[in-house]
């Protein structure tokens, strides 16, 4: 591909109850994206483990001395990628966090995100889930670069913040990554949405990657990763099944859109920051 386009791989793999196995599946499937010419790899949230409050400290590891780092280390290394590892429980002290770690095609990890905002709902006859009852937030934003372009990285409830978004298109980002579990109330409604919305406030691609959840599993995931372009479109969107999806990026749409919408060179932030200091 050109300097302006490269492909990524999101990996949508079936999580079940036993770490090795879901350390190792995800392992074959970033060789397999490397085979398909992928340039980034992308691992879906609490890919190691079942997603749940009861799991997360048993199945907790120290970034990045622990046995899953080693592995995505040793992987992005071994076939040249950048790999956006989803998100598994870290253990830091006393603490534990749902953590994303990027690595280099070197195996080097240049980045870590902490998941910002904890997923905390109460929905009468949907669901009710408390992160935090178990998880610690992280707090900074996470910005990597490539030879490509610059990547902002967000974990799943993290994708309803646009501030946090619109602060990664200041920063020169031009693709945003969520690895993300959204649940069976919530993903029919909301996934494909706010993606969609995140690549067209910002004009950028925005790639959600979400893991699937065997069967009689505590939680059910939605599924459907996708890849979203800067126009909003649907550029590959999955389902229910364990699958690779692939999308080409092409940074030269990105281009395109900013300079035929330039919301950017718009904004009044003359008008905002009176606003925010109670002048109105």
């Amino acid at each position: 591909m050109s300097s302006n386009k490269f492909r990524i791989a999101l990996v949508q793999l079936v999580v079940g109850g036993t770490k090795e196995n879901n350390v190792k599946k995800a392992i074959d499937f970033i060789k397999q994206a490397k085979e398909k010419g992928s340039d980034v790899v992308i691992l879906p949230e609490c890919f190691n483990s079942p997603y749940g409050t009861k799991y997360f400290s048993s199945y907790a590891e120290e970034i990045p001395s622990g046995e899953t780092s080693k592995a995505l280390s040793q992987a992005a290394k071994e076939n040249n990628v950048y790999l956006i590892g989803g998100s598994i429980p870290e253990r830091d002290g006393n603490k534990l966090y749902n953590t994303c770690t990027i690595w280099n095609r070197s195996g080097q990890m240049v980045a870590k995100h902490r998941k910002v905002h904890l997923f905390d709902i109460d929905i009468p006859g949907g669901i009710t889930f408390k992160e935090s009852e178990t998880l610690s937030p992280g707090n900074q934003l996470t910005v990597f670069e490539t030879e490509m372009c610059k990547i902002g990285v967000g974990i799943c409830y993290d994708i309803r913040f646009e501030e946090m978004a619109r602060i990664y298109r200041n920063m020169g980002c031009q693709l945003l990554v969520y690895p993300g579990a959204f649940n069976m109330t919530t993903g029919p409604l909301h996934w494909q949405l706010l993606q969609r919305a995140r690549a067209v406030d910002n004009q950028v691609y925005v790639a959600g990657v979400a893991p699937l959840t065997e069967k009689g599993s505590d939680y059910t995931s939605w599924g459907h990763s996708t890849l979203v372009d800067p126009w909003g479109k649907v550029v590959v969107e999955g389902e229910f099944s364990e699958a690779i999806l692939y999308g080409d990026i092409d940074l030269s749409t990105v281009k395109e859109v900013r300079q035929q919408i330039p919301v950017s060179l718009q904004r009044r932030t003359d008008l905002y920051d009176t606003v925010k200091k109670g002048e109105i």
